[in-house]
């Protein structure tokens, strides 16, 4: 049984790696290329397999050269793919990242491909049911609404992921128990103009477990009835793309192993920095006893009792 299954962005990437953004009509020498899988939930999943989680992917995959580098990217990573149909003659969604070694930021321009939408079968609702957590971050919205209903029927926990402001998200957002939105989903789905005020509206209105807002390199805000601030982990960054991803893969992991969710957030921001440290968004991903060492260097013991 996997605990963590996910509906949602499996993306194939190209990480282009550039000293610096090159304006309009010019030529600028590369001086790196690299293939990677890509997409909150796919990258979250992975995330969560390499601390740990047993994971699975539900979803619908070409069989073109992006499809298959991505399958087998989730096997090279322990992500179950045998609730994956995989479909011919479609394209995947692919996209094309620059990573500025200046800024340490990432700019992206991405095609969704034309693969048909996910269509829950009986399986892939029983894997949802018998999982712990389901993760989905608004792509495939019709069969995420439906899984999350599989979902809250069955005792699992759905944490969504909501970097954006997609067609259909307010039947979404309902559904969940675990919210985490970026701080410009939040503040621009709820109109308001500060992260506490956007997290007392999204738990009143939506009734999660939890709602945890990311603001990138400020950390983030928790709020559960009270508001606590989580930190960001100062580090030299090489590649932010994916962090967002991470920082979820981690949480729903955090979760399964009994973490209370402000200990979810810290851990979980350990885990996105260490990410950034590295050029790729899953091979970047740490272990947990290097997430723990990393920890416990800047003085944040209480995770070293639960080192196997």
């Amino acid at each position: 049984m996997n605990k963590i299954v996910g509906i949602g962005a499996n993306v194939y990437d190209t990480l282009i790696t550039v000293p610096y953004y090159p304006t309009e009509d010019t030529k600028l020498r590369a001086s790196g290329v690299t293939e990677s899988g890509g997409g909150p939930c796919a990258t979250g999943l992975v995330a969560a397999s390499k601390l740990g989680a047993d994971c699975a992917y539900i979803g619908v995959m070409s069989d073109d050269n992006g499809g298959m580098f991505l399958k087998k990217d989730f096997n090279r990573y322990g992500v179950n793919t045998d609730f994956c149909a995989i479909k011919s003659g479609y394209r995947s969604f692919v996209s094309y990242i620059w990573l500025s070694d200046k800024e340490a930021s990432r700019t992206c321009v991405f095609d969704k491909g034309n693969l048909p939408p996910l269509e829950l079968n009986d399986n892939q609702k029983q894997a949802i049911s018998d999982a712990q957590i389901l993760m989905v971050d608004g792509n495939e919205m019709a069969a995420a609404i439906e899984g999350a209903k599989v979902a809250n029927e069955n005792g699992t926990d759905v944490l969504y992921d909501a970097g954006g402001l997609y067609e259909g998200v307010e039947n979404l957002l309902p559904l969940a128990d675990i919210l985490i939105p970026s701080e410009e989903f939040a503040l621009g789905h709820t109109n308001t103009d500060n992260v506490t005020d956007a997290a007392k509206v999204l738990y009143e209105k939506y009734n999660p477990k939890v709602v945890v807002i990311t603001q990138g390199k400020k950390g983030g805000i928790i709020y559960d009835g009270e508001v606590r601030e989580y930190p960001a982990f100062v580090v030299d960054a090489v590649d932010s793309n994916g962090s967002g991803d991470v920082f979820h893969g981690a949480f729903a992991f955090a979760v399964t192993k009994g973490f209370n969710y402000y200990k979810a957030c810290i851990f979980s921001s350990a885990v996105s920095a260490l990410k950034c440290t590295k050029v790729g968004a899953r091979v970047a991903v740490p272990t947990y006893n290097e997430t723990v060492k990393f920890l416990k260097e800047r003085g944040i013991n209480e995770f070293e009792e639960n080192m196997e």
